[in-house]
């Protein structure tokens, strides 16, 4: 009502339109000058004033949907073109990496005690029916109840005292390691398998991967991984393996990846840590001519769409109403990480630093003395979405073609004519420099819309943009799983 009065709601529109309806945006305020490298003429300048309701407001850019769903749609539909060009081909991609042996795996974490669960069909929908005695704290090893999923007892431990939190904080700050050690023996196991050391496998097959990583309700990540066998020539070359082979040699890896955790401080024990034994790998395309669907009933979009869909996705804490072991694992993160700096201080002396720049000399050789700063994302320090550097092109580029196309659009409407859509996606991704530079001052203004109300009218304009655009998915006969930002 107080846009209406003061005449500044289609100006709110035009703000809120240009940041994609993000939730919340990043406020600047300055100026800049785009001038032409090669002459140094003066091309245009734009000022904060100019823009609607006096100020600069860009995107976030948050990819975690209970941030910010807006951004997080863009995020997701980028990661869906990414892995889809590494599956398909396209966006620079040859087509013919469609013919290779592709591999879908999962790899969990391990247990760290028994935790409620919604059940299953062999469970009759009753949570944990088979569990028998009671646990050394006095508790039942058995649930019969039925729980729903926003139950916030679901992923929680049957006794809390039985549980290894201490394990379990150690085991995901160690994921990222975890899996990159997994990505090491892979290749080793398809050396092994075509007779070749692992130094020259370059020369015969490459080994190339799209990962996410989510977070499970028990507040522990798994990875979902989408893995690509080319031959020595890049994408698209003929693979030495098919998807049968590929899919053993990642379970094989995966068995075999083995890290060991330093202990926290004097009074703790080091831990070996591995992957769970809930494994999944499946073959999604054979890469032989006669059998090119692989073993299993899974299409190459929809992997894609899950992990896009996955990629997006928080560690379910919801601050209104957090679940209680999202609550105690993230201060067991905290005291790990303070049990860590009072080692160094003992070691130290009366007087050591600060912990962010400790000179002691013995915090640096303790990795979890930052845990605390991750105790928001349950101890996981990895990156969410990440790929091998062949496997597709990067986000960064998609990036780069999406604010290229504004630009073109732009353009075409302030001077009346059409867009040239010649060829339009290979200029897009061409990697020709830009021969203007933008020179430019700007200044912090503050982060979110100034009022709730601003915010309250973005979040519905993305909400009814996402559900347009599911309609009209739904309309076209087609069923897509990233729906295209507004």
């Amino acid at each position: 009502m107080a846009r209406l009065r003061d005449r500044t709601a289609g100006a709110f529109a035009e703000a809120a339109a240009r940041t994609g309806y993000c939730s919340h945006p990043i406020r600047l305020q300055g100026t800049s000058t785009t001038i032409d490298a090669a002459t140094g003429e003066v091309l245009s300048q734009f000022s904060s004033i100019e823009a609607p309701l006096g100020t600069l407001y860009r995107a976030c850019g948050n990819r975690r949907e209970s941030v910010c769903p807006a951004c997080s749609r863009v995020y997701a539909r980028d990661t869906f073109e990414m892995i889809r060009a590494g599956l398909l081909g396209g966006k620079s991609v040859p087509d013919t990496v469609a013919d290779n042996p592709l591999v879908f795996a999962t790899l969990t974490a391990p247990s760290f005690g028994h935790v409620h669960g919604t059940g299953g069909k062999h469970r009759g929908g009753r949570c944990r029916p088979h569990g028998t005695g009671i646990c050394a704290h006095g508790r039942p090893r058995s649930c019969t109840a039925q729980h729903s999923d926003t139950d916030p007892i679901v992923g929680g431990p049957l006794c809390d005292a039985c549980y290894d939190w201490h394990s379990a904080v150690v085991w995901q700050w160690h994921a990222p390691e975890l899996w990159r050690r997994f990505t090491i023996a892979l290749r080793r196991h398809v050396a092994d398998l075509l007779g070749v050391r692992e130094s020259a496998l370059r020369d015969v097959a490459s080994v190339q991967f799209a990962k996410v990583a989510e977070y499970q309700v028990r507040g522990l990540v798994h990875f979902h991984a989408l893995i690509r066998l080319d031959g020595p020539d890049g994408p698209g070359s003929p693979a030495p393996l098919d998807g049968e082979a590929l899919a053993q040699a990642a379970k094989e890896a995966a068995q075999a990846v083995v890290v060991t955790a330093p202990p926290v401080d004097g009074g703790d024990v080091p831990r070996v840590l591995r992957f769970g034994k809930q494994l999944d790998v499946r073959c999604v395309r054979s890469g032989v001519p006669d059998n090119d669907d692989g073993t299993d009933d899974l299409r190459p979009e929809q992997v894609a769409g899950y992990l896009a869909k996955y990629s997006t996705k928080g560690t379910g804490t919801d601050p209104s109403a957090p679940r209680p072991h999202h609550q105690r694992l993230i201060r067991t993160c905290r005291w790990l990480a303070e049990r860590a700096r009072t080692a160094c201080r003992g070691l130290a002396g009366p007087d050591p630093e600060d912990d962010d720049g400790c000179l002691c000399g013995h915090c640096a050789d303790s990795p979890y003395r930052l845990l605390a700063k991750w105790a928001h994302m349950l101890g996981f320090r990895g990156h969410f979405s990440s790929k091998s550097q062949r496997y597709s092109i990067p986000l960064g580029h998609l990036r780069r073609a999406r604010a290229r196309f504004q630009k073109l659009k732009a353009d075409a409407d302030r001077d009346g004519t059409p867009m040239d859509t010649a060829d339009l996606e290979n200029r897009l991704l061409a990697d020709d420099e830009d021969t203007t530079l933008v020179i430019g001052h700007w200044t912090y203004a503050g982060t979110g819309w100034t009022n709730p109300g601003d915010k309250a009218l973005a979040d519905a304009a993305a909400a009814r943009a996402r559900e347009y655009a599911q309609w009209k998915a739904r309309t076209r006969g087609g069923e897509v799983p990233i729906t295209p930002a507004a």
